[in-house]
């Protein structure tokens, strides 16, 4: 398994694990308790507009059990879908490389599948494979629960229909610090520079530069290690593909991303990124940023106690006024054929009622904050309280807004992750290639020659892609 592909099923994991999850537990009179001894009430959930699916069951396939087992308790979703709609859901066990596979034969074989884990290939591959239907007779959109993710899915509404409702956002790509390095190296903090608006490319390349000028040759120093280029690429707002509505267009030549690939060709030229992998901020003082999402920060703040961790979202464009943040979605798909549409838009509201209600947001913050120990009594993870309040704002519009680039959902052409530059996606190319020339050997130097050698290949996939919604 490749590195992005275990780094994808550790974000998919934890995704699910915080945006579907928040708490939950056993039920009494009400309750809800979660193995952490976080309670909440589970009664005051207004369902007068809702379908009776009392009794009903959904049948869930996916390489994870949405179902709680040994001591590991119910999530908030799953307590309300069972004790509030009075509906179960069955697991369905497949792999993550078997997964789709195994969704293509029970549709086609018959079988019952209700709801699927949403990826980036749903939208439009997965839809002209035949393999979803849309929510649009089973969600009503202008329902106030919706307030905050409503313009996703519209983002995400394809050949007019809503095959993506987000319940959440989740996993922002984001930049892991030491505030007490940044005041050893005599560096401003970024959290500050993010309240000023001030934190942006510049500011970061400024920081960096200064960082690994600063060493006295004794030691190796990195500007930034982790997962970020695609990072850089969506900080732009802009996308590979383009669509309207009614077509796709190849926007690969756009100026903004052209900008991005510019910086990540300086970061390269002057050696700031080292691509050793990490799960975590580095403790021993070699580097400045440490780029993934937070589902990291819990260890790196284990693993660095001295070094007042923190978190920013990725540095803005300097000629944007907007930041604009690379996210994953809490979602799920209704399966092709399948007769549970009610009951899947209603699990898709408990997720959503998981994620906005004050009492499951504030139980959900309880537990996040629980240290995790191991059997020795060692702190494995923590997370601050002050690092998770601020962490909350990124996922307000009104502060960050969030990008999805459908050239993701393409097919294999576009996206697939290889360690070879010729059988790697577009997508992936473009978002990395040049910062790991060594890793993939044969990337050539400069964007200009990765465009011109990609840009047909967008133009080919995207004209089959317009071909099937004409059709």
């Amino acid at each position: 398994m490749s590195k992005l592909k275990r780094l994808l099923a550790v974000i998919t994991a934890v995704s699910m694990t915080f945006a579907i999850s928040g708490c939950g537990g056993e039920s009494s009179e009400g309750w809800l308790k979660s193995g952490d001894d976080v309670s909440i009430a589970s009664d005051g959930i207004d369902k007068t507009k809702d379908k009776d699916i009392s009794g009903q069951t959904i049948y869930w396939m996916a390489p994870y059990d949405l179902n709680p087992t040994g001591t590991a308790d119910r999530s908030v979703a799953l307590s309300l879908f069972e004790d509030v709609y009075g509906a179960k859901i069955e697991y369905i066990a497949t792999t993550s490389d078997s997964k789709f596979d195994d969704l293509a034969n029970r549709i086609n074989g018959g079988d019952q599948v209700d709801m699927f884990p949403y990826e980036w290939d749903a939208v439009p591959n997965g839809v002209t494979k035949g393999m979803y239907d849309p929510l649009d007779d089973y969600i009503d959109l202008s329902d106030p629960v919706w307030d905050g993710v409503r313009d996703y899915a519209e983002m995400f509404k394809y050949n007019g229909h809503y095959y993506v409702v987000p319940f959440a956002l989740s996993d922002p790509l984001a930049v892991t610090y030491s505030r007490a390095l940044m005041e050893e190296e005599g560096l401003k903090d970024p959290y500050e520079l993010y309240q000023k608006g001030e934190w942006n490319w510049n500011t970061f390349m400024d920081m960096m530069k200064q960082f690994t000028s600063n060493g006295d040759g004794s030691e190796t120093r990195y500007g930034i290690r982790g997962w970020f280029g695609q990072a850089i690429l969506q900080s732009t707002g802009d996308t590979v593909v383009k669509y309207d509505g009614k077509k796709f267009t190849n926007n690969i030549m756009s100026a903004n991303i052209e900008r991005a690939e510019h910086l990540q060709e300086e970061i390269s030229k002057l050696g700031l990124y080292d691509p050793t992998w990490f799960s975590y901020f580095p403790e021993d003082g070699s580097t400045l940023f440490y780029a993934m999402a937070p589902w990291s920060l819990g260890e790196s703040n284990a693993k660095n106690p001295d070094g007042d961790i923190f978190i920013v979202p990725f540095p803005k464009d300097p000629e944007s006024d907007t930041y604009y943040l690379n996210m994953n979605y809490g979602a799920v798909m209704l399966v092709h054929g399948s007769k549970m549409g009610d009951a899947v838009a209603t699990y898709i509201k408990c997720s959503r009622l998981a994620e906005t209600e004050e009492q499951y947001k504030k139980a959900a913050k309880e537990k996040a904050l629980i240290e995790n120990k191991n059997a020795q009594g060692k702190v494995t993870s923590v997370i601050t309280e002050e690092q998770y309040d601020f962490m909350q704002t990124w996922y307000d519009p009104n502060n960050i807004k969030c990008v999805f680039d459908f050239g993701y959902g393409m097919g294999s052409l576009m996206y697939n992750e290889t360690y070879a530059y010729e059988t790697r996606g577009v997508m992936n190319n473009c978002a990395d290639a040049i910062l790991n020339q060594v890793q993939y050997e044969g990337t050539p130097d400069t964007w200009t020659e990765i465009r011109s050698q990609w840009s047909s290949v967008v133009d080919s996939v995207i004209a089959d892609y317009n071909a099937k919604l004409e059709n």
